[in-house]
């Protein structure tokens, strides 16, 4: 019996779909080939930062308590130094998530009366209260402790606004700019490392002491360097996001510079402590063993949003970024239209997941979130996006925003299940 025969029989997919399904298939084996090279030379990275660092099976060792003297803990730091082009990193399991790893690099080099601008638009709706753009006052946001924020929105062609830029670092002093380079749950296209490079040179050439803070959430390994080797201070994101590989079960990192990074450790633990004590309870090997697969496993999530966006097009959805476009990031987004079309979306990706397939995901309130939000998610670790997923707030124009697929095979299910659940509710 052949995959498509299976499919039919035990999935109930139509011919109709399996042929939509390879004709999009067969019109984007050029874009694979790009991705593939990519993760080639990423995946050469890494390996060259594994033997320079003659990792051995003795950096996997746990340790319990203070964590004093982790081998495994103080090297992993110095390999994603290597890696991103930095010269530090903080990798740690006990950062929970990429809000609490970016919330981290805000407050450790931010000060009472500092400003802080983000240069990219609104940032994503989970740092809204920790800025102080939306929550109650008193909870200890940036603003509670006297830090100022505001933003410069992006030209309506998603482009930077330098003119705006520049008014705003020639008129007050700023100690921080923030960049973020996925499109969080907006409508604009998603920073190369490189764009995010000629970002920070504009800066630095008005502000040279002003910091460039870059969100690399989703970004990580797609493009042949990282925010840091184009010149940001610090950048940080999730290890159950890009990096981790979908087997690191929790954590972050940050790279950057030495002396923010040890600003970061500081806001980590405490201050006089900092990096040098915080036991790993075992975790090293995965984290590690994360790393090295994720080169290749951001391959087969870029390869399953190629594969999204060339399907969506042929059904005649607006998707960004298209199916030939270079793409900077793993998120695929999907202009729905319709709060029913959201949802049949998401709960077709649910049933195409190995977790959960049984569960109809439905919208509700989510922390962080102004609005309702819907997920799907079957994964091996809870709320881990490098694995195959689907969200998206209910509000117009119900974009979806597609990522993840540790597995090309396993996410292309997901989306064959999300074009039958879409025609089975009859919204295509």
């Amino acid at each position: 019996m052949g995959k498509n025969e299976f499919l039919k029989e035990q999935f109930g997919v139509s011919q109709e779909i399996l042929d939509m399904i390879d004709a999009a298939e067969e019109s984007v084996l050029r874009e694979f080939k790009r991705v593939e090279d990519i993760a080639q030379l990423n995946e050469m990275k890494v390996m060259k930062a594994f033997a320079d660092n003659r990792v051995g099976a003795e950096y996997f060792n746990p340790t319990s308590g203070y964590g004093t003297d982790d081998m495994g803990r103080d090297m992993l730091d110095k390999i994603y130094a290597q890696i991103f082009e930095a010269e530090d990193a903080l990798v740690r399991h006990n950062f929970i998530s990429g809000t609490h790893t970016l919330s981290t690099m805000l407050f450790a080099v931010s000060r009472p009366g500092d400003l802080v601008v983000a240069i990219t638009g609104k940032p994503y709706d989970t740092l809204e209260e920790v800025v102080g753009i939306t929550g109650e006052a008193g909870r200890g946001s940036l603003k509670d402790f006297g830090i100022d924020y505001m933003q410069v929105d992006l030209l309506p062609d998603s482009s930077p606004d330098y003119d705006a830029i520049k008014k705003v670092l020639t008129e007050k002093k700023v100690k921080a700019v923030w960049i973020q380079r996925s499109k969080g749950y907006g409508e604009r296209k998603t920073f190369s490392a490189s764009e995010i490079g000629e970002m920070i040179r504009f800066v630095k050439e008005i502000s040279p002491e002003t910091l460039a803070l870059v969100d690399n959430c989703y970004g990580e390994f797609v493009d042949e360097k990282e925010p840091t080797a184009y010149g940001a201070d610090l950048c940080g994101g999730s290890l159950i996001k890009n990096a981790g590989g979908g087997i690191a079960p929790t954590g972050g990192y940050i790279a950057g510079k030495a002396k923010y990074i040890e600003l970061c450790a500081y806001r980590l633990s405490t201050v006089g402590i900092g990096r040098e004590n915080g036991a790993t309870h075992g975790l090293n090997k995965q984290l590690y063993q994360g790393l090295f697969f994720a080169p290749h496993v951001v391959s087969q999530a870029l390869k399953t949003a190629i594969l999204c966006a060339a399907v969506y097009e042929k059904l005649g959805f607006l998707v960004e970024p298209s199916s030939k476009e270079v793409r900077h990031d793993i998120i695929q987004s999907i202009k729905l239209k319709s709060g029913d079309a959201l949802k049949a979306f998401c709960e077709g990706i649910q049933k195409g997941s190995p977790v959960d397939a049984y569960v109809t995901p439905i919208p509700s309130y989510m922390p962080g979130y102004a609005d309702e939000v819907i997920m799907a998610a079957g994964a091996f670790n809870q709320g881990s996006s490098i694995e195959l997923s689907a969200d998206g707030p209910m509000r117009p124009p119900y974009m979806v925003y597609m990522q993840g697929g540790v597995t090309y095979e396993s996410a292309k299910l997901g989306i064959i299940m999300s074009v039958k659940a879409m025609k089975d509710k009859g919204v295509i």
